[in-house]
């Protein structure tokens, strides 16, 4: 069932109130690849009543009102990607389109909307039970951070909003532990996941530079991230407390990571996979196309670029189903009536990592000194693609699937480091997997911006071109490797961008399409770099375009086309909704 939007949709149900109101700036699609359907689901399945409100006008209480008021809390959150992010283009300019708008244009989701969403409720709700903020908006929000839209350090966003709660992370276990407890009359403030405030930190926190310190000292804000990025793992984590004004946020340590039968119980949930009915008459959705027969691996990455932040997020250690949960999915998507035989994507951040994981982080968390990945594969993990093989092939098996298409991006220097399956592997991808075109991204191709960047040396990418080529031309296939780069990173001079035009014009033949500006976000490395200048790895100062006119110089070097009349800088998307290997 569609959770209810409406009164009637309600007595439908028999519900005369509602226990949680979720409310979010996407239209209502209900499917596993939507947080705010899929934290619904998952308190439904616990017993609890809840409801949505998608998109809410926000010049009248009507809508906000529509479903009363609940008995438990509000739940926030911008939509499935940060509403900056979703209504600026990478210069700044207002997008005129919304993949997860009705219609696809971009006139339902305001700036900032996870604020304009707690004031509305607070202007129109009167005495009402507590805001809860979640989704990615909120979780890459909740300490200080540097916002590139008004260029400068902003408090916790549970402060801005003037919330109760804040749940960070994907949060299904939070939120389950935070309606439990309201319901129980207790206070939630214990629950691992949470942020609150409070008049005074707990004897236990280990205490962050104050907000007013952090906003002004750029050596000071690089100390605190230091300290918020080492404490993101639950097996190592303390509690952390930050001063914003004459109150301290309350910054609880991250949930364990989800067992795989924690992942493959919520991905069985009840979903429709289609957009509420109450949204139809405004015209599709055009996320839906992507995402509705599609399947989702794993959650997390152990990439960990210095440029994502999908590992402040969803965090650094692998989460994966089984196989024979994704064979059930698959199968039931099969015999959807509106499925055409075609999986639109097999994966998750990264394609193929799933399926192993360095024993000791599982055991003693990820490690403080060194990355899994970057500069070169650490020895304690050991790529093994053989169940992700396996897995290809039984889905592959499934009645009346005809194609299975890996759209998630690969990381080709795992294929390279596993010498028993990668070329395997490989082979089934290119045979089998690849739709045209697959996507890799080495970003860049000049040593010390792919190493402020945290991406390792190019090398391995003409290798695997190699590779796939020679494959590709063997299976008789017309077939492509799509590759992603940046612009503008910090560390990337306009010499560094002509010397990567050069290599890809000698070394892949081609000027690649995918080229995008780098826009500083919360919670990465690379923010830091942007706004202090000083690489946080080595110490030393680093070169940072900050203006438009170069910034477009830079990405214009690549594509060729540099816009007219650039806007003020703006922001990008921490954790980009189109697929793109980390």
């Amino acid at each position: 069932m569609f959770l209810p939007c409406s009164r009637e949709e309600m007595a439908a149900l028999g519900w005369e109130a509602l226990d949680i109101i979720l409310v979010t700036g996407d239209a209502y699609i209900d499917s596993p690849f939507i947080g705010v359907a899929v934290i619904g689901k998952l308190l439904v399945k616990r017993g609890f009543r809840v409801g949505i409100i998608a998109q809410p006008d926000c010049r009248s209480a009507a809508d906000i009102r529509r479903l009363g008021k609940p008995r438990l809390f509000w739940g926030i959150t911008g939509g499935s990607i940060d509403s900056m992010v979703a209504n600026r283009t990478a210069s700044g300019r207002r997008r005129h389109t919304d993949d997860y708008t009705p219609g696809g244009r971009n006139t339902r989701r305001l700036d900032r909307a996870v604020i304009a969403y707690a004031n509305l409720i607070r202007q129109h709700c009167k005495n009402t039970a507590p805001l809860v903020l979640g989704g990615i908006e909120a979780s890459l929000r909740r300490i200080a951070h540097y916002d590139a839209w008004d260029m400068r350090v902003r408090r916790s966003i549970l402060f801005d909003a003037k919330a109760d709660y804040l749940l960070y992370g994907m949060a299904e276990q939070s939120v389950v532990e935070l309606a439990q407890t309201l319901a129980a009359g207790q206070s939630p403030v214990a629950i691992r996941g949470l942020c609150h405030v409070a008049p005074a930190p707990p004897a236990e926190a280990l205490l962050l530079p104050p907000f007013q310190v952090v906003a002004a000292d750029a050596p000071a804000f690089a100390a605190m991230f230091r300290t918020f990025y080492d404490h993101n793992d639950a097996l190592t984590a303390q509690p952390l407390a930050q001063q914003q004004d004459s109150r301290y946020l309350i910054h609880n340590p991250p949930q364990p990571a989800l067992t795989t039968a924690e992942l493959d119980a919520i991905h069985e949930l009840d979903f429709e996979l289609d957009l509420h009915p109450g949204h139809r008459r405004d015209g599709p959705v055009r996320a839906l196309d992507t995402i509705r027969f599609a399947l989702t691996t794993h959650r997390g990455c152990y990439g960990d670029c210095n440029f994502c932040a999908i590992a402040m997020h969803q965090g650094r250690t692998i989460q994966q189903r089984s196989a024979d949960s994704l064979v059930r999915e698959a199968t039931r998507l099969a015999g959807h009536p509106a499925f055409k035989g075609v999986i639109a994507d097999v994966g998750g951040p990264t394609a193929n990592m799933y399926g192993f994981e360095c024993a000791k982080k599982l055991v003693k968390g990820g490690c403080r000194d060194k990355r899994c990945l970057f500069p070169t594969l650490c020895p304690s993990l050991k790529p093994d693609h053989r169940p992700l093989i396996g897995l290809l092939r039984r889905l592959r098996a499934v009645n009346n699937i005809k194609k299975i298409v890996v759209a998630s991006g690969l990381r080709h220097d795992l294929i390279l480091a596993d010498r028993a399956n990668g070329s395997t592997y490989l082979r089934e991808i290119v045979r089998h997997h690849v739709s045209g075109q697959m996507k890799i991204a080495p970003e860049h191709s000049n040593p010390a911006v792919l190493a402020a960047m945290g991406k390792p040396d190019i090398g391995g990418l003409l290798h695997f071109r190699r590779l796939f080529n020679q494959m590709t031309k063997e299976e008789g296939l017309e077939q492509y490797l799509t590759y992603y780069l940046i612009a503008a990173h910090p560390g990337c001079t306009q010499a560094a961008m002509d010397e990567l035009r050069a290599f890809c014009l000698r070394e892949l033949r081609l000027l690649p399409r995918q080229v995008q500006l780098f826009t500083p976000t919360p919670c990465t490395w690379s923010t830091l770099m942007y706004w202090t200048g000083v690489n946080p790895f080595t110490g030393e100062s680093c070169f940072v375009e900050k203006s438009e006119a170069g910034r477009e110089r830079q990405k214009a070097t690549i594509t060729g086309a540099a816009k007219q009349r650039p806007a003020r800088r703006p922001g990008q998307d921490s954790a980009p909704h189109r697929k793109r290997p980390s």
